[in-house]
């Protein structure tokens, strides 16, 4: 099926830190000792709060003797600025990071098993319990509110302190020196960071009435045209919106684009595909319009289960959630809003004569939206229902809230309510088990 207008995809890869125009500097070809070093690539982690260099890989010029590796052969400093929480001056501010593990690898990328396999590269990784390493920065600041972006020249930072040596072959000693230690020299990664679950992500853009939307999507590995997948469509915060320089953040900034895809966030091994819109902040009405457009396209030109799109949200999103279930509840199944916007009485109407299932969250001290807008959302619906004669327990299935109190958030960001929501899979679960009624016969 050919794509509908408007619907256009860039079917490459998405390298959320390295944009046109910026290049990592190779280093010198190996000569031996302190050159011997090949590249140095930055392995990153989205985490509940966002991404962070979660490991980096030291390329040699031949396989590595994993046995003479140690967790004291290298030292990795990064930067302690966190766009919550610092001001943009404290981003070239290194602390050292916690090397948890050091490992070989044929390739610059994590383990599961976290064990050695001959290769060229060193596996360094770090302790995502850090506070530093953090890779999203202050983008613009057109209002009071910024937008923010991945960080393109990531600042992290390496120190060799040890000898690293050659397999040793028929000789069984350590094996010939690759490169000796230089603790006095500190390197600065060479490469494009990568990220397994980021990078598997592809882009497209979605034109309607000369407003440029831009997403991005990540279909199931072994998807199949053949199948049908549920759909979850995540809409991101205010500072995640598109501001023309800040292409992809929506998927780096925090955990909800990524944890669909990821048995260990939603407890299950289904399928998912997931769609990502940034937006233009530009009202809820308007932009929930083109959200309805772009869906309605997607899920024409993908194997999507019709009785399955669901839409989650993060602060600003839930805009767009209210308006898009007022305005075509035929279209989802359930939604999930986290730290968000209230519902008005117009669109709490129209979702409860639809029977929307939605699950709504909030931080009980959130500063930027107190939390009496949940509260007033959750009371709204209930309510729309009880108007049209819907029982106690029908309504508390269609209806669900969640306050958290402060101890609840592992980072202290009480607007960040995604933050304990994604770390209860049972709430991703229940919206994944959320569909709409079959279609009866005539």
């Amino acid at each position: 099926m050919r794509l509908r207008t408007g619907l256009i995809p860039l079917v490459t890869t998405l390298a959320l830190v390295a944009p046109a125009g910026v290049a990592y500097a190779a280093p010198d070809a190996d000569r031996g000792g302190r050159d011997a070093i090949r590249s140095i690539t930055p392995i990153t982690t989205v985490y509940t709060y966002g991404q962070k260099v979660s490991a980096v890989a030291v390329e040699y010029g031949a396989t590595v003797n994993p046995r003479t590796l140690d967790n004291g052969t290298f030292t990795v400093a990064d930067t302690i600025y966190n766009f919550r929480f610092n001001p943009i001056e404290d981003l070239p501010k290194l602390a050292d990071r916690t090397v948890t593990r050091t490992y070989t690898n044929s390739a610059p990328a994590l383990r599961p098993d976290h064990r050695s396999a001959p290769g060229r590269y060193v596996i360094v990784e770090l302790d995502p319990a850090d506070p530093g390493g953090w890779t999203v920065i202050v983008s613009k600041c057109p209002t009071f509110l910024c937008s923010v972006k991945v960080n393109p020249e990531l600042p992290t930072r390496v120190v060799q302190r040890k000898d690293v040596h050659a397999q040793p072959g028929r000789d069984l000693g350590r094996g010939p020196v690759l490169a000796r230690a230089t603790p006095g020299e500190s390197r600065p990664v060479t490469e494009p960071p990568v990220d397994r679950e980021v990078d598997a992500f592809r882009s497209g853009s979605f034109v309607s009435a000369g407003t440029v939307l831009p997403y991005h999507y990540r279909l199931p590995r072994d998807y199949r045209p053949g199948r049908s997948y549920p759909l979850m469509v995540v809409l991101p915060g205010h500072g995640m919106g598109w501001d023309g320089d800040n292409l992809g953040v929506q998927l780096a900034a925090d955990i909800p684009a990524t944890a669909w895809s990821q048995p260990g966030w939603t407890g299950s091994r289904e399928d998912v595909i997931v769609l990502a819109p940034q937006h233009q902040r530009v009202g809820g009405v308007a932009e929930a319009d083109l959200l309805v457009k772009l869906l309605d396209s997607f899920v024409d030109e993908y194997a999507v289960d019709r009785r399955r799109v669901y839409a989650t949200t993060v602060s600003y999103g839930s805009q767009l959630l209210w308006e898009a279930f007022a305005k075509r509840p035929d279209l989802f199944a359930g939604g999930l809003v986290t730290g968000g916007f209230p519902v008005d009485a117009g669109q709490a109407t129209a979702i409860a004569a639809a029977g929307v299932p939605v699950w709504i969250t909030h931080g009980e001290h959130d500063h930027l939206l107190p939390v009496a807008g949940a509260r007033n959302s959750a009371t709204a619906l209930r309510q729309a229902y009880e108007s049209r004669g819907r029982t106690p327990a029908q309504i508390a299935d269609l209806v669900r809230y969640t306050e958290y109190a402060d101890s609840a958030f592992t980072l202290p960001d009480y607007h960040a309510a995604f933050g304990p929501t994604y770390e209860d899979g049972r709430i991703l679960r229940w919206l994944l088990a959320q569909r709409k009624p079959a279609p009866t016969g005539r």
